[in-house]
């Protein structure tokens, strides 16, 4: 056991050095002193899919979980955005939001952080890790929300969409992005006016945001997915005790739906969007996920499809 003591006294100065620094952002962009980039790279497009001369079926903000460190998506992250597009060419596909950034900004090509890459690239978990837990801090949150609400909002006008259009609005939040979805709600409903579905798959969210302006809540899960079972343990505004938190206002509501991707995992070689795992009816996870979300964002009605409420 003296392998602990050891882990904790390096890690320990570390997590307390990210925890300071998470914060450093919202700050930034609360106080007015930097302004959230809205502009890709040349040559990147600002979005994929359906063509920008007609109106698409609907746009689709891809927010992905703490390995997100680029304008582009992760490799897991990649494959299912890919699925999408080729499955419905009707979708417009957003995957450049950063949700790990009030100030849009990506981690990947900051000097600082490419070092950190080389050499130390756990810290780059870590950091996407405590902007998740500031995006839930109740004292950080409301800022974190405007910030990142904003950030979607802007893109989704870039990429073509026009406020009080009627055109759906789907986030899909995997792990960590599920917390920037529920709490991006507010802001896309002030900006936009548009019909927003969410859908978060593997979602780690704290169930503190508003849902009254989301159309409906589809929850992909999995008993074999103990990443978002912690979160339903560690945030008591997901116990159903906490009655008058978003999530179970949410619940009683009628606005969140279950759906269960048994016996698909958080990560790893058998994860939601695995491409080489099989389900016992032989579809791979990936192709499992991908209708599933396909079936979601096809009916949006207040209701949504068969499923099992929360």
């Amino acid at each position: 056991m003296t392998w602990f003591p050891l882990l904790a006294l390096v890690l320990g100065p570390v997590l307390l050095v990210e925890a300071l620094l998470a914060r450093y952002e919202v700050m930034l962009y609360t106080a007015g002193w930097r302004a959230p980039a809205n502009r890709l790279p040349p040559g990147m497009p600002y979005a994929r899919g359906a063509e920008p001369d007609r109106p698409p079926d609907a746009y689709l903000v891809y927010l992905d979980g703490i390995g997100k460190r680029r304008f582009t998506d992760t490799r897991d992250g990649g494959r299912l955005v890919q699925a999408l597009i080729a499955a419905d060419p009707g979708l417009r596909v957003l995957g450049q939001v950063q949700p790990y950034s009030p100030l849009a900004a990506p981690l990947a090509g900051r000097p600082v952080w490419e070092w950190i890459r080389r050499h130390a690239g756990l810290l780059l978990f870590l950091h996407n890790v405590m902007q998740i837990f500031v995006a839930a801090d109740r004292r950080y949150r409301p800022l974190y929300n405007r910030a990142v609400g904003a950030q979607i909002a802007d893109q989704l006008r870039l990429a073509g969409y026009r406020p009080r259009s009627g055109v759906p609005v789907v986030l899909l939040g995997y792990s960590g992005g599920a917390q920037v979805a529920t709490g991006a709600v507010e802001e896309l409903h002030a900006r936009l006016r548009a019909p927003l579905l969410l859908i978060t798959l593997g979602g780690f969210h704290n169930g503190a945001n508003d849902l009254t302006h989301a159309c409906h809540l589809h929850r992909l899960t999995s008993a074999h997915d103990r990443i978002e079972r912690l979160c339903t343990w560690i945030f008591p505004q997901r116990w159903r005790l906490l009655r008058r938190s978003g999530w179970n206002r949410a619940r009683r509501a009628g606005k969140v739906t279950v759906h269960r991707l048994d016996p698909a995992t958080h990560v790893g070689p058998r994860s939601y969007i695995s491409p080489v795992a099989h389900r016992p009816d032989g579809h791979t996870h990936l192709a499992r996920t991908t209708g599933l979300v396909l079936t979601l964002i096809r009916d949006l009605r207040p209701t949504g499809p068969p499923g099992r409420r929360s």
